[in-house]
């Protein structure tokens, strides 16, 4: 009787073993950061690959939709930056998969113009640009912390911040010493 609830046991353990094998592991994410989209008006989105439960690597690209013509321009939140690509690795501290607190170095090359060339002209009541549109191509390196959390349909919400600092600026005259990392996305796992 021991050596039939034995050899059952041991055959249920097999099954189930084989079972956990079977599921696929989800291993591509998309990513629309809606906090860059409401508070900066810049579209960003990211693509991330998991390479295994606790680490994963990506990349997001950043178009910055504010018009700097704009007289309201100086009086909203915004980006320095009019365009950013941004790669990155990411390490999870989690039992899950990929999942949960994380800490992330990433590199950005990104493009600046010049905003301070705009002057006031109180003969027309008027912001006006002095038409010189200086950019400064920059490279970056940094780190953020953050959060995710994945529904069990593939579901992705995380949040994220960070700083990185130009180690490289074509035009050290206008171009910033720091560039953020910010966000709240929503994406799906597949």
């Amino acid at each position: 009787m021991k050596k039939l609830i034995t050899i059952v046991l041991l055959l249920a353990s097999i099954v189930t073993f084989a079972q956990i094998d079977d599921v696929p592991v989800k291993k591509h994410e998309i990513k629309a950061n809606a906090f860059n989209i409401i508070v900066f008006k810049a579209a960003d989105f990211s693509y991330e690959y998991l390479i295994d439960s606790e680490s994963s690597f990506g990349a997001s690209l950043l178009i910055n939709l504010q018009d700097s013509d704009n007289d309201d321009y100086y009086d909203e939140p915004y980006y320095y930056e009019k365009f950013a690509f941004t790669p990155y690795y990411r390490r999870y501290f989690s039992s899950k998969y990929a999942w949960g607190f994380f800490l992330e170095a990433f590199g950005m090359y990104n493009v600046q113009e010049d905003y301070d060339n705009r002057y006031y002209d109180y003969s027309t009541d008027m912001y006006l640009n002095d038409g010189s549109n200086e950019t400064s191509n920059n490279m970056a390196v940094g780190i953020s912390i953050g959060g995710k959390f994945v529904s069990g349909k593939g579901f992705v919400f995380e949040f994220y911040g960070g700083v990185g600092r130009n180690i490289y600026q074509s035009n050290e005259d206008f171009a910033t010493e720091l560039v953020p990392r910010l966000g709240a996305s929503f994406g799906y796992r597949w």
